[in-house]
């Protein structure tokens, strides 16, 4: 009986429709998003459209940050209008090496307000939108996108882990393994990411800590470009994310 159960179980498995399968999925981001910054072979999302047959609208632009995410936001709005079905965010990677504070959520208050009848004095808090901040870009990016598209899903990407890249005398990015220049490491704008998903009732596909990247050691050297790029994912690092990601997206129904 178990043997038939497993078997049932697995043909179920095989047949059932993927909750992403043919959507319109647009993508916002940075290089590893942009079309035109090409690896060797596949993006991420052009995997994902081979696996389920989406269609992308992609509006990652190299060196962008969370504060570039309503330009491309808007831009989406004007292009596609609201025929789209959900939107991915992978975006924070330039937020750490331009060396962004992480700042606050909230800024907190004391007002009187009526409880049960009776005026009362209660601690408020309000969120902080401050472009020149981690959280406040964070907190005006998904206050805006969730204003703009009230009802379509939206995920957020957490950056991969980091390694040495230089692309010019002048841009030279050190691994992951040194802090920013306000003396931050990368896994504090993870962590903001993952909170800000709560704070905003906004999914997150944590890749930081799934897609098994670690492009700082030599032994994954098969995953980025290498040389003088340890950084950005080659096609089998994007074929990697895209698998994981695709896994995870089961568990998050694309419309509703």
């Amino acid at each position: 009986m178990k043997k038939i159960a497993f078997l049932i179980l697995a043909v179920i498995a095989l047949t059932a429709s993927h909750p992403w399968q043919n959507k319109r999925v647009a993508y916002l981001g940075d290089s590893i998003t942009d079309a035109k910054v090409l690896p060797d072979d596949t993006h991420y999302w052009g995997y994902l459209q081979d696996m389920l047959g989406t269609e992308s609208y992609v509006y990652g632009i190299s060196g962008r940050q969370w504060k570039h995410i309503l330009d491309q936001a808007n831009k989406l709005k004007a292009e596609h209008g609201d025929e789209v079905d959900a939107i991915m965010i992978f975006m924070g990677t330039n937020d750490y090496n331009s060396g962004t504070p992480i700042g606050e959520w909230f800024t907190e208050t004391t007002e009187v307000v009526n409880a049960n009848g009776k005026m009362v004095e209660r601690k408020r808090r309000d969120y902080v939108f401050d472009n020149s901040t981690f959280r406040g870009r964070l907190n005006i990016a998904l206050d805006s996108l969730k204003k703009m598209y009230p009802t379509k899903q939206i995920v957020m990407l957490t950056p991969i882990h980091r390694g040495f890249a230089q692309f010019s005398e002048k841009n030279v990015q050190p691994s992951e393994e040194y802090c920013n220049g306000c003396g931050e490491y990368i896994d504090a704008y993870v962590n903001s990411i993952k909170e800000a998903s709560s704070i905003w009732s906004v999914p997150v596909i944590d890749l930081y800590s799934l897609s098994g990247l670690l492009p700082a050691l030599s032994e994954q050297s098969m995953y980025v470009p290498g040389g003088n790029d340890n950084l950005h994912p080659n096609a089998e690092g994007h074929r990697r994310m895209a698998l994981c990601i695709y896994y995870q997206l089961q568990a998050l129904p694309c419309t509703f």
